[in-house]
């Protein structure tokens, strides 16, 4: 009867010096296996991993946020992460008691309900969006890309065709501009073109498969593809149709340009063709020499982008990168391009060209053709600079 007895015994303490033998990081790894305990149960909203910290950047003054471009895969930016820029502040509005009118040369004004604007047929379709003033005011000063160029992003934009809406309302002769306005305490209001509202422009109010963030202009905006992203109104409430530009504040005061002659260049609507390494890129590092994967994105408000270059010399020379598909108009394309680095100091830069064969310009030539006293519709090529211990820091002098 001993016998047993002490071989419990022994049992007992072999199993405590195996487990005294256990470090505290076997002992977490077990504690942290995923197959030894059930997980969370379903959320009625999903949320991500709390491993993944990824956020945006508000500004001091809190009336914009930044798109984190450097965490980005893909071309879609989730909402949570799309770039915002507001002038007074984000309403909150009731979309049961929200109204949308369409007035002015019109043959029918039209006064929608949301539920009456949602029986229209929708469409979908993936834009970028970019503010004017992208890449501009802080671009020497700036440790990442984020910091440099993060108010721009893309996704995809559900709503009703603006044509439609205007079709229906009865375009009258002699119109030939819209004025567009939104509900938000800055009462923001942009002209724009009759041909471009009749064209692509969409009256939104969905983004990447659910309804607008507030801060993206719930519960319905205005959505003017490749174009500046202040003339897209958020929170719009008014379509006037009139036969001239409305000059408004945000046309005059604001988003222009003063030139080298003492002009100002006005209703620059397009954006131009960009392109962004956004790896490796301001506030990385590399882990030692070796192959990378330079990657980064390409847009232009023209249209679709046709090629990338690539240079890893600060501009001597230039090769060809892959874009990944797909490759649409007036959206993010992202391309790459294999490297070997050898571990000394290199210039990363790309440049794109659009459909039209425009072509992102060095920031010398900008200034040559502008002067030094604009601050809008800012595209020039962005250099990273790799050091030989790997990290990497804004180029721009």
């Amino acid at each position: 009867m001993l016998l047993p007895t002490n071989r419990r015994r022994f049992l007992k303490g072999a199993a405590l010096v195996a487990g005294a033998g256990l470090s505290r990081a076997d002992e977490q790894s077990a504690a942290d296996d995923p197959t030894t305990t059930p997980g969370i149960p379903a959320r009625a909203y999903g949320e991500r991993s709390r491993f993944e910290r990824t956020v945006r950047v508000p500004n001091a003054q809190g009336t914009s946020s930044l798109t984190p471009l450097q965490d980005s895969t893909g071309i879609i930016t989730p909402s949570s992460l799309h770039f915002e820029r507001h002038h007074a502040g984000i309403p909150d509005i009731d979309p049961g008691r929200h109204r949308l009118m369409i007035h002015g040369m019109v043959d029918r004004p039209l006064i929608l309900t949301m539920d009456e604007l949602k029986r229209f047929p929708s469409v979908s379709r993936i834009y970028f969006m970019e503010c004017s003033g992208n890449g501009f005011r802080n671009r020497r000063t700036a440790r990442t890309v984020q910091e440099a160029h993060g108010l721009v992003s893309c996704a995809e934009w559900t709503g009703v065709s603006l044509g439609l809406l205007l079709r229906e309302a009865g375009v009258q002769q002699g119109a030939s501009w819209i004025v567009a306005e939104g509900s938000d305490a800055a009462k923001m209001t942009r002209s724009v073109p009759l041909s471009k509202a009749m064209n692509d422009v969409l009256i939104a109010y969905g983004q990447n498969g659910e309804a607008l963030r507030p801060e993206q202009g719930y519960p319905v905006r205005l959505f003017v593809p490749g174009w500046e992203g202040n003339i897209s109104i958020k929170w719009l409430r008014r379509i006037k149709v009139v036969d001239q530009p409305y000059m408004t504040r945000e046309e005059t005061s604001k988003y222009t340009d003063l030139m080298p002659d003492g002009k100002a260049r006005q209703f620059t609507f397009e954006m131009d063709p960009k392109s962004l390494i956004t790896f490796p890129s301001g506030g990385q590092k590399l882990s030692g020499p070796g192959f990378y994967e330079i990657s980064g994105l390409a847009w232009s408000g023209r249209g679709a982008i046709r090629r990338v270059e690539v240079s890893v010399d600060g501009g001597r020379t230039w090769r060809d990168a892959q874009l990944q598909s797909p490759v649409l108009p007036i959206a993010f394309t992202r391309f790459g391009f294999g490297w070997k680095w050898e571990g000394t100091e290199a210039v990363l830069q790309s440049r794109c060209t659009d459909e039209h064969g425009d072509v992102q310009p060095a920031l010398e030539d900008l200034i040559k053709a502008r002067g030094d006293n604009w601050g809008y519709h800012y595209n020039p090529i962005q250099s990273w600079k790799v050091t030989t211990d790997g990290s990497v820091q804004n180029a721009l002098t």
